[in-house]
């Protein structure tokens, strides 16, 4: 399923399938805490790595990772 995101469309599915993955291991490693909330800064770093041509979930989910964990913010949180 496409939605549209200001002018460009998202594939719903590889957002959250990118963001369920990167967001299991971040919870597994403490990084963020077990709840069903979503994590705002997760996510918009997928929906950033999609705007830039990324596609593929797993690279999406790694580079979010990455991106998460070299954060400040990211090990406050924790």
């Amino acid at each position: 399923m496409l939605v549209e995101r200001g002018i460009q469309a998202m594939n719903v599915e590889l957002v959250s399938e990118a963001y369920a993955i990167a967001a299991n291991y971040l919870r597994r490693s403490g990084a963020i805490p077990d709840t069903l909330v979503t994590n705002e800064r997760l996510l918009e770093a997928i929906i950033k790595l999609i705007q830039r041509g990324e596609f593929n979930k797993i690279r999406l989910a790694n580079k979010a990772i990455s991106w998460f964990e070299t954060q400040p913010e990211a090990r406050a949180v924790a």
